[in-house]
């Protein structure tokens, strides 16, 4: 029993414990910076922003609320012809890439936008009437201001991309997810599915306490 869980460990799930944080910290890392971006224009472009303008606002509120009204498993599907274009291919941790991206984006942005949202109006305004730019009132107030909420926002947002690496799995994505339903599912190995599920666990486990780490360290 031990040395079939040792061979299971070590050729089957530690890999797949390595394709699934490749695919969450890679897609994390570009979906944080394409929201963030979002997130600045939607702030700056709202009707109480620094720079309104409702054409825009609307425009890109509309497409994020397109993207995230798309139950996962089913944007992978959507857009394998864009996947096949950006990756080369449409299954692999690589191509999983795009729809973890595409999928996660938006919500990232609506979590800095909210969490931008909250900043104090009294420090807006007090940095205007210092002649502080635009670009400063952005950065150095509500950017420094909001950056807690921002970072407990993004460790929610990791470990859904985390869920949805395991629905990725279930495409061909591979990682913790086609452990599950490969070899624990499809093969009734509930020892199996035990393990992948644990795993699971302590990574959320593990991934929420840096995340309070963080915000306690920043607030």
């Amino acid at each position: 029993m031990s040395d079939n869980f040792s061979q299971f460990l070590n050729l089957v799930l530690i890999p797949a414990l390595g394709k699934t944080l490749y695919m969450v910290i890679i897609s994390t890392i570009i979906a944080s910076i394409l929201g963030f971006i979002l997130a600045i224009v939607l702030i700056v472009t709202d009707r109480n922003g620094l720079k309104p303008n409702r054409v825009i606002y609307s425009i890109l509120d509309f497409i994020i609320n397109i993207f995230r009204s798309f139950p996962f498993i089913i944007l992978i599907v959507a857009i394998i012809p864009l996947t096949r274009f950006i990756a080369g291919k449409s299954i692999g941790e690589t191509a999983a890439l795009v729809p973890l991206t595409i999928g996660a984006a938006p919500f990232i942005a609506r979590v800095i936008e909210g969490a931008l949202k909250e900043v104090d109006k009294g420090l807006i305004e007090a940095a205007k009437s210092f002649g502080a730019s635009d670009m400063q009132i952005i950065f150095r107030v509500m950017v420094k201001e909001a950056l807690p909420s921002i970072i407990s926002g993004i460790t929610l947002s990791i470990i859904s991309i985390l869920g949805y690496s395991a629905m990725a799995g279930a495409v061909g994505a591979g990682g913790l997810g086609a452990v599950a339903l490969t070899y624990g599912y499809q093969r009734f190995d509930n020892q199996v599915m035990f393990y992948t599920v644990f795993t699971l666990i302590v990574l959320v486990q593990i991934l929420q306490s840096i995340g309070n780490v963080a915000y306690k360290k920043l607030r």
